[in-house]
């Protein structure tokens, strides 16, 4: 098993006991840090359905340096809105090697959607106005444990 896969199991296997409030923020989800060039972000992990459809839901404040990292099984377009949802975000969709494909503001309590522009893995949530002010857009780079990159045979690279 590459390291992505085993990466992805054993965050599903933490989240699969995690019980939800409705109406509630989660807040007992894992962390995990990553890394935006020189910016240290530290992320809160939704790997289950559960935890994606419930996001960043009722949360009335988030600290600048954290954010909510959204984990899919299968690479494809994903779309968030956000109903629900008090703060608002700017979502950075991110491929596999952890380059932002493209970034998306969104209005609290809206739901409209905002879709990733090519299929990816990962969807990035931070308090809108992050990304810009650290200038960072689409095609940077993201660093951390799940975006070790991949070889051309398949394998994850040393």
């Amino acid at each position: 098993m590459n390291y992505r896969a085993s990466f992805l199991l054993s965050f599903a296997l933490l989240c699969s006991g995690t019980s939800f409030a409705q109406d509630a923020p989660q807040t007992d989800l894992p962390r995990l840090k990553l890394t935006a060039g020189m910016y240290l972000i530290d992320t809160q992990v939704a790997v289950t359905p559960e935890q994606r459809s419930t996001g960043l839901m009722y949360r009335r404040q988030m600290p600048q340096s954290e954010g909510m990292f959204f984990v899919f099984e299968q690479v494809g377009q994903q779309c968030f809105w956000m109903k629900n949802t008090l703060l608002p975000l700017t979502a950075a969709f991110v491929a596999d090697d952890g380059t932002i494909v493209n970034l998306a503001d969104m209005a609290p309590q809206s739901t409209e959607s905002h879709c990733s522009e090519k299929r990816v893995r990962f969807v990035l949530e931070m308090n809108q106005g992050w990304f810009a002010k650290k200038g960072i857009k689409a095609g940077f780079k993201l660093s951390g444990p799940p975006f070790k990159p991949v070889a051309k045979n398949g394998t994850t690279a040393p």
